[in-house]
């Protein structure tokens, strides 16, 4: 099949694309998704305020690679711890990866890394940098579900990417 890919506008972190007459979504960087368990066995979430649906929304820990001034080499593992620590205060001992899947096939070239963070360690607050608002939760291993639908019944929208955590959780118990 051959390809005819035109980009129809490019942002700081975006690009809309077409190809072979299919509209797209291009990310610019790459992204990881860290999927963090305490000591204590509870799931560390972040929830923001997110734009694009106008709501606060309850989402793994992630980050874009390669996004700052200084860290346009960055390894993705690396971005990965760092961004856990910078959202959630906690540090990993180790960091490994899971499984890279695309996010949306039919609307985004967008990849995640999922990365698994063991051995943590409790460094900081967390929040994010200086242009984010992230309040940080730790929930109990057994109590996830009825947590996420208590959020989900207040408002606040869920990130699917959740489920992919719980079910590598479930398969891979720690």
């Amino acid at each position: 099949m051959s390809k005819h890919e035109s980009s129809l506008y490019e942002g700081r972190y975006l690009r809309l694309q077409c190809r072979n007459g299919w509209e797209f979504v291009s990310r610019r960087h790459a992204v990881a998704v860290v999927i963090a368990w305490t000591p204590a066995k509870e799931l560390l979430l972040v929830e923001q305020y997110r734009e694009p649906v106008g709501k606060r929304v309850i989402e793994l820990p992630a980050g874009l690679v390669g996004d700052e001034i200084g860290l346009e080499n960055e390894d993705i593992l690396d971005a990965a711890a760092r961004e856990l620590e910078e959202e959630t205060g906690w540090r990993p001992g180790s960091v490994s990866e899971i499984m890279r899947c695309p996010t949306s096939a039919g609307m985004s070239d967008e990849i995640v890394l999922f990365v698994l963070a063991e051995d943590l360690v409790k460094v900081g607050r967390g929040g994010g940098d200086d242009s984010e608002d992230i309040v940080v939760h730790r929930v109990r291993q057994s109590a996830v579900d009825a947590w996420l639908r208590q959020h989900h019944a207040h408002g606040l929208e869920i990130d699917p990417k959740i489920f992919a955590a719980l079910y590598w959780a479930i398969r891979s118990p720690r």
